[in-house]
């Protein structure tokens, strides 16, 4: 009852409202919404050019933002499980959680002042020799994708570790004792069995990274602009509720159909290797019956 409660008071009425609040209008310049007339139009007006060209941006900041966080995370979080003693993993892991702890916005304005044109880094590569004149990666992409990769890398550590550090060693040497090398023991013994946790990271890391709105004010500019400024923009600024419910409403629905998809592509590539051999066990010649059954072949999916 309280998992059922929370569940319907802090995400299904939210949702719901929202939901009911984009078939709405926003009633002249001082109303917000008002619902007494029910109709599309929001949805119309939100699905505009500048809409869906910022949701594509949103889309690839998305996408490569989530791919980065996998494949930094994922190293570190077998380093942690496999190669460091268990007495200092809780050390390593406070060292993750501390920044993420700190508040959101000081981290984003602190990459701010780290890719600022005038900054230390800059400073440091202009006096390396690598850069001929001041660092060019504020209010781009670029500067929004590294910012994001910063701010949910611990969303993606922390599942991988304790997917990673369920499977054990025992598994790990059993594969090993039958003849595999270690990339085939990471492939087929120690990813397959830490998929939960694969999937748990990249859902933690990509749904709220596609409503992210606060990285990319702050370091994304015009040419970073995602789909969450202008949901924020319309609630905030314009004061046009209706419209950002629209946005909001099909911002969730895209997520939700990115990951359906995604979903689909990675069961069809992996479809052939779930292909199942058996082998009989102890089979008995073909004369021979077999009163008990507890003495039939065996036949083992390998």
């Amino acid at each position: 009852m309280p998992a059922w409660a929370w569940l319907l008071l802090f995400f299904v009425a939210p949702v719901a409202m929202v939901v009911w609040f984009s078939f709405g209008y926003k009633p002249g310049i001082f109303g917000t919404h008002a619902n007494d007339i029910l109709s599309f139009d929001r949805y119309v007006e939100a699905v505009s050019p500048t809409f869906f060209a910022t949701f594509q941006n949103t889309l690839w900041v998305g996408i490569l933002g989530t791919v980065l966080c996998f494949l930094i995370g994922a190293p570190v979080a077998y380093w942690m499980a496999f190669k460091v003693r268990p007495d200092r993993r809780g050390i390593l892991i406070a060292l993750v959680l501390v920044p993420f702890w700190t508040n959101f916005l000081v981290r984003t304005i602190g990459w701010q002042v780290i890719l600022a044109p005038e900054g230390w880094l800059s400073t440091v590569l202009q006096s390396m020799g690598v850069l001929d004149g001041p660092l060019a990666l504020m209010y781009t992409r670029t500067a929004v994708v590294i910012g994001v990769v910063y701010n949910y890398l611990p969303l993606m550590i922390l599942p991988l570790f304790v997917a990673f550090d369920r499977v054990g060693p025992a598994l790990r040497e059993a594969s090993k004792d039958l003849g595999a090398g270690k990339w085939t023991t990471f492939f087929r013994v120690t990813l397959p069995l830490s998929q939960p946790g694969i999937i748990a990271g990249v859902l933690l890391v990509f749904i709220p990274l596609m409503g992210d709105y606060i990285t990319a004010t702050v370091l994304g500019g015009a040419q970073g602009n995602m789909v969450g400024q202008l949901v924020a923009s319309q609630f905030q600024t314009a004061q046009n509720w209706a419209l950002g419910s629209a946005m909001a409403v099909l911002l969730m629905l895209v997520i939700m159909l990115t990951i359906a998809v995604a979903g689909v592509v990675i069961w069809l590539v992996a479809l052939p290797f779930r292909t199942r051999n058996r082998l009989v066990l102890g089979s008995a010649p073909a004369t021979a019956r077999v009163n008990d059954p507890a003495e039939a072949p065996a036949e083992v999916a390998t």
